[in-house]
């Protein structure tokens, strides 16, 4: 899975740090998404949706291997 969190972030000019207090999450789960390394819950990628205001799709999106 591919995903747009950290360009998404900068255009809000959010830090990790406050993208993570507005979800509830650590920086360091912030940064795993950012990396690929950790695939948010249904339950948090709803609560990035609403910070962001867009759809999860927008952010998150299947690659051809998945």
């Amino acid at each position: 899975m591919k995903n747009t969190l950290k360009v998404q972030r900068a255009i809000l000019d959010l830090t990790q740090e406050d993208l993570a207090n507005k979800i509830g999450v650590s920086r360091q789960t912030i940064n795993s998404i950012e990396k690929n390394r950790y695939i948010p819950s249904t339950v948090l990628a709803l609560k990035l949706s609403a910070v962001f205001k867009l759809p999860v799709n927008t952010f998150f999106a299947l690659e051809e291997n998945d």
